[in-house]
Order: structure tokens, then C-alpha cells, then sequence
């Protein structure tokens, strides 16, 4: 019964989650964003007490369901467990069950150092090392770079069929240029977790993942756990076999064992059991019969203290003729900026490094095509904004709503219009009114906070007292015939990027936006 409402949960859970990153329409976020702050890393570092404390009250009542349910990451290993044990199961026909795994020892050590290491960087704000090993973080950048293109692509050919059938049921989306540095992350976590997971199921969740370790040694005191029954137990070793954690030893002549900091409560050895000897149930007060290893106990202590340590350290698109009907001969480049810009919400660029895991979950959901992986050392992987193909929209919040890790903040829209994330600079020689002797004002028509404001080049026009433009001598001037150039108030500039998105001057806009390591309130 165990082994089938997990796997019923956890196919919930998993499909659940990978909509989230899949999802560009902001549709699926409301009813399931509660599941992405459910992951006990982000929770730590948002500071959601709720969510820790849920987790860790579930994982002392019924262990590490966490593992097995909730995480995504731990899912996808069961499945790339499952297809090494039915390639098993094909060469063997004659047996009921693919007999695949063996008892190992737990590598204690391994886990300490590992989540000793993941607190120093927690308490240091060096996120771009343990960001690389975070269960949750590593899934989204696989679904990311591998999964979204495809989701993408046909969310196009149904839209493409769609407008021949005059229907509006799907629309076109620009695909995500995902940058080679995602990529080959991503690639190379799926393909290590796919070789370890394929031929010993969840030693990866058992000796790297630091959630695993702490949620493990909570674990070993939780109320109901996996239990033997000597007395039906006929030690056949077929749980032994089966358990994807490798936390189950059957000797002859010896009571079975089980480590506890390593059982993620599958089912599957329940499942398997010939005598129905195993079974999920409350631990009695006396003595249990399936205990951890001796060698555990002192390590456990301290583990625990690790896991106190842990909480405390974390105390789109848009088309190539652009507005105003210019028409973009060659692509947008993107600016050299000074400063990175980073989301609203996110407080600063420190805060930004020291919360965010590099998810991708912001970026998966920016419908304008702003947020990108940053590819620089500072910063690896974490969202960072680029105008080439969108601005800011004023009305948009989608990316401070999903983040679970609380780099960014949950903003509203008033708030949203009220910070700034930097200032617009002019680049006089880019602008079309000098450079190419013609009207435009794309810049300041498009600016959302009237920050922008066109004055006549020519500073002998002026306008007389009916409203209407004269030169030096008074006589009056054709005011569509005046070329203008933009004049920026930094002092009311939100730094959206529309000015420097709608420019229609290339390669490079005529005003870009620099980037402020620290918001502020205007």
C-alpha cells in the first residue's frame, strides 16, 4: 500500500513541478507555486518557517517522504533507477523481481564534510558552489535547458495550426536562449545523476545531497518507520535486493538492520516481500527491532547539530519592426554595462547572490524575455536583465510571485513602479536625430514613469506665449520639421528598459540602462 500511494504522490508532485518551469503563460503558478516553496533548501534561505517547519515535522512523523514525494529531483532518480532495473529485469526473465541491489556501508564522513562544506558557504554568501549540488536548483536547470525549448516548440506548431484555424487558443513564444554555460551544467548533473541512479539508485540523495543528509538524521527519530517481523522474516534477502538506497542488510543468523538516516520509506522492500514480514508502522516504546548501525550513533549527535547549523546560517519578445514603425535591418546588441541589473525585488545585488540557487524558475516564468542566466563568475546562473528583446513591464510581477528562495521579494504592482533598478544613460552618438537627421522620440513616448523628455537640439527655439515654436528671430517653425533628442530625470527613472528596448537605433540602442547594486525608493 506504501510503495503505490508513493508513487501515485511523487507522479502528483513531479509533473506538478516541472509545470512550473515549463509553464509561460502564468496560468499553472497560482494553484501550484505552494509546491516550489515546499523545497526545504529555498525554504531555509527565504527564512519560510512554515514550510521548514512543515518539513521537518512530516520527516519526524513518517520519515523521509520528503525524498521520495515532494523533492523533484529525487523522483527523477527513481525513474532513471527504474529503467536500470527493467533493462535488469528484460535479461531475466525467470525471476519475479530484478534483483539489483546490495547493502552498503553508509558513507558518513562523505555526508558531514559535504554538509559542513554547504554551511561555511551559506554563512560566506557563496551560493555558485553549493547552487551546483541543491536537489531542487539542479532539477529546475535541467527542465530548464533540456525540457522548455521542446515544451516551447510545440506550443509554436500548435499555434502555428491554431492561426490557420482562426483560433486563439494557443499564441506564439519566443524561445529562451538558454546560454552554453546552463547547458553544459545541466547536461553534465543529468548525465552524472542518470549513471549513478542507474546503477545504485539513490546513493547521490545518500552522500551529496546536504537536504538528504539533514532530513536523514532527522529522521532516525521519527514515530512510524519500516519495520521486520523476525518472526515471519525468512531472510531471502529480496529486501536487501530491492532497496534503492542500499540501507537494508539481511546476514543469516543475524536480525535484519536497516539505517534509518538513508531509508527514504519507498516501499519498495514492503512491496517485495514474499511473507509480508515488513511492514510501515509505529515504532513501539521498547526497544525497536530494526535499528541503524552502532558505528551511527555518535555520528548522529552531531549530525543533528548540523542540522541546527544549517537553519541558523541562512538566519518577451518582441518583433523585429519595432514601435514607430522602424524597421530593425540587424538584431539588438546587448550594452556593456557597468552594473548588472537584477530584478525588482531582489533588494540588491548581494542579497541576489547570497539567497538565489539558480533555479531557473524566474526565468522559465518571465513572460517579456528580460531575465536570462547570468554566464559570469560572480553571479553564476542567477537572473540577470537584458533589454534586446523586451523591457520590464511596469504591471508584471510574475518572477518576485515564484521565487521560492526569497532573492526576490514579493513585490505588488504600485510597489514595483516605485523602484529603481537603475537609470537610463543617453549615448549621443547612437541617436538617430543626430546621427541620421531625423524626428524620433521612441524613448520618450514609451517611458512608463515619464522620465524622458525631448528638447530641440537647435537651444535658440523657443515656444512663444500662444504654445507654438519660434527660432531666434521670432518667426514661427514647423514643430514636426524640430529635431529633438532625449533628456533623462534619473531622479524618476524606474529602470524598466522600454527607452532602451523601443530605441530603434542598431546595433546598439541610443539609451541603454545602468544597472544600481542597490535598489532604492523613489
Amino acid at each position: 500500500m506504501l510503495h503505490n500511494i508513493r508513487i501515485l504522490l511523487a507522479t502528483v508532485f513531479f509533473i506538478a513541478i516541472t509545470l512550473l518551469f515549463l509553464d509561460f503563460s502564468g496560468t499553472v503558478q497560482p494553484w501550484l507555486g505552494w509546491m516550489a516553496k515546499l523545497q526545504f533548501l529555498p525554504s531555509v534561505l527565504a527564512l519560510n518557517i512554515i514550510s521548514v517547519v512543515v518539513v521537518l515535522a512530516l520527516t519526524l512523523l513518517i520519515g523521509r517522504l520528503y525524498c521520495s514525494v515532494i523533492c523533484p529531483l529525487g523522483v527523477m532518480q527513481d525513474v532513471f533507477a527504474w529503467i536500470g532495473k527493467w533493462s535488469l529485469f528484460r535479461k531475466n526473465k525467470k525471476t519475479k523481481f530484478a534483483n539489483k541491489y546490495s547493502h552498503s556501508k553508509p558513507k558518513t564522513w562523505l555526508r558531514l564534510s559535504v554538509l559542513a562544506l554547504m554551511v561555511v558557504m551559506l554563512v560566506a554568501g557563496f551560493n555558485a558552489g553549493f547552487m551546483l549540488i541543491a536537489p531542487y536548483s539542479a532539477y529546475g536547470r535541467i527542465v530548464s535547458a533540456a525540457l522548455q525549448p521542446i515544451y516551447i516548440g510545440i506550443n509554436n506548431m500548435l499555434a502555428t495550426w491554431a492561426e490557420g484555424a482562426d483560433s486563439y487558443a494557443f499564441y506564439h513564444v519566443e524561445p529562451h536562449n538558454n546560454p552554453m554555460a546552463l547547458c553544459i551544467v545541466a547536461g553534465v548533473s543529468a548525465l552524472i545523476l542518470f549513471i549513478i541512479a542507474f546503477r545504485n539508485g539513490r546513493t547521490y540523495c545518500n552522500t551529496i545531497c546536504p537536504v538528504g543528509t539533514v532530513l536523514g538524521y532527522v529522521s532516525k527519530y521519527s514515530w512510524f518507520k519500516m519495520r521486520v517481523d523476525e518472526n515471519k522474516c525468512i531472510k531471502c534477502g529480496l529486501c536487501m535486493k530491492n532497496c534503492k538506497t542500499s540501507c537494508i542488510n539481511v546476514q543469516k543468523g543475524e536480525a535484519v538492520t536497516m539505517d534509518y538516516t538513508r531509508c527514504v520509506d519507498c516501499g519498495n522492500c514492503e512491496n517485495v516481500c514474499p511473507k509480508g514480514a515488513i511492514s510501515f508502522s509505529k515504532v513501539k516504546s521498547k526497544k525497536p527491532e530494526i535499528e541503524s548501525p552502532k558505528t551511527e550513533e555518535n555520528m548522529t549527535r552531531r549530525s543533528f547539530i548540523g542540522v541546527v547549523g544549517l537553519a541558523a546560517a541562512a538566519v518577451n519578445a518582441q518583433e523585429k519592426t519595432t514601435d514607430g514603425g522602424f524597421a530593425a535591418i540587424e538584431d539588438k546588441q546587448i550594452p556593456k554595462r557597468r552594473t548588472p541589473l537584477t530584478p525588482p525585488g531582489s533588494i540588491s545585488a548581494r542579497n541576489l547572490q547570497q539567497k538565489c540557487t539558480s533555479c531557473q524558475l524566474c526565468i522559465s516564468n518571465c513572460p517579456n524575455g528580460v531575465l536570462r542566466p547570468n554566464t559570469s563568475l560572480e553571479g553564476f546562473l542567477q537572473p540577470v536583465m537584458e533589454y534586446e528583446k523586451g523591457y520590464c513591464r511596469p504591471e508584471c510581477t510574475r518572477c518576485s510571485n515564484v521565487c521560492p528562495a526569497g532573492a526576490i521579494l514579493p513585490i505588488t504592482v504600485e510597489e514595483k513602479t516605485a523602484i529603481q533598478i537603475g537609470h537610463a544613460v543617453w549615448v549621443k552618438k547612437n541617436c538617430i536625430p543626430l546621427r541620421d537627421g531625423k524626428t524620433c522620440g521612441n524613448c520618450a513616448s514609451k517611458c512608463p514613469s515619464g522620465a524622458i523628455q525631448m528638447v530641440p537640439i537647435d537651444k535658440s527655439y523657443k515656444m512663444n506665449e500662444d504654445g507654438k515654436w519660434v527660432d531666434a528671430e521670432g518667426k514661427p517653425i514647423n514643430e514636426r520639421e524640430i529635431l529633438r533628442i532625449p533628456v533623462v530625470d534619473s531622479e524618476i527613472c524606474i529602470g524598466c528598459g522600454a527607452c532602451e528596448n523601443l530605441c530603434p537605433a542598431r546595433p546598439f540602442s541610443a539609451i541603454y540602462v545602468e544597472g544600481h547594486e542597490v535598489h532604492r525608493e523613489i
